[in-house]
C-alpha cells in the first residue's frame, strides 16, 4: 500500500495540528515488529494524526521506520524531527446502529418529595418513564404531548 502524497500546504497544516500531540506509539531497540505496525494502526484509526517516539539512535535506522510505517499503513508521511515521526490517515467513517424503532426507551427516574415542615426526610420514589411519558412538576406521570409550534401568520394587506 503506497503512503499518502499530500502537498505542501497540506503537510504544513497537519504540522501545526500536531504540534500539541504528545507520542502514542514508542518504539524501542527491537525496531519495527508487528506489534508496533499493530498498535500504530489502531492509533491512526482512533486519532487520525499521530506521533511515534523513536528511542534509537540511528537517523538512518529512523528514516526506514518512517518510511515504511508510511508504507505499510498507507499514511501520510508528515514530518521526521529528532527522535519523532508525525503520521497521518484519514479517519474512517463510524458506523452508526440504526434503530428500528424511532422511539425513545424507558428510564428509572427519581422523584423526589420534599416534606412542606422540613423537618421530616424527603420521600424518594423510583419509578419507570416510558419513551412517551413525563414527570410533571408534582411527581405525576403524565403522557407526553407534542409540543405545538408558533405557526406563521401571514399579513393580508
Amino acid at each position: 500500500m503506497p503512503a499518502i502524497q499530500l502537498t505542501p500546504a497540506q503537510r504544513k497544516e497537519k504540522r501545526s495540528d500536531a504540534h500539541h500531540l504528545d507520542p502514542v506509539v514508542m518504539i524501542g531497540a527491537d525496531g519495527l515488529t508487528p506489534a508496533v505496525v499493530k498498535e500504530t494502526n489502531a492509533a491512526l484509526n482512533a486519532h487520525g494524526l499521530i506521533k511515534v517516539r523513536v528511542l534509537s539512535d540511528d537517523r538512518a535506522n529512523r528514516e526506514s521506520i518512517f518510511a515504511e510505517l508510511a508504507d505499510q499503513l498507507s499514511a501520510a508521511p508528515i514530518q521526521h524531527i529528532g527522535k519523532l515521526l508525525v503520521l497521518w490517515r484519514p479517519m474512517p467513517e463510524k458506523e452508526e446502529a440504526e434503530r428500528d424503532d424511532s422511539r425513545r426507551g424507558p428510564k428509572v427516574v427519581k422523584i423526589v418529595k420534599f416534606s412542606k415542615s422540613g423537618n421530616h426526610r424527603p420521600q424518594i420514589k423510583k419509578v419507570q418513564v416510558l419513551g412517551n411519558q413525563r414527570v410533571a412538576q408534582g411527581g405525576e406521570i403524565k403522557r407526553a404531548k407534542r409540543r405545538i409550534t408558533s405557526v406563521k401568520k401571514t399579513v393580508a394587506d
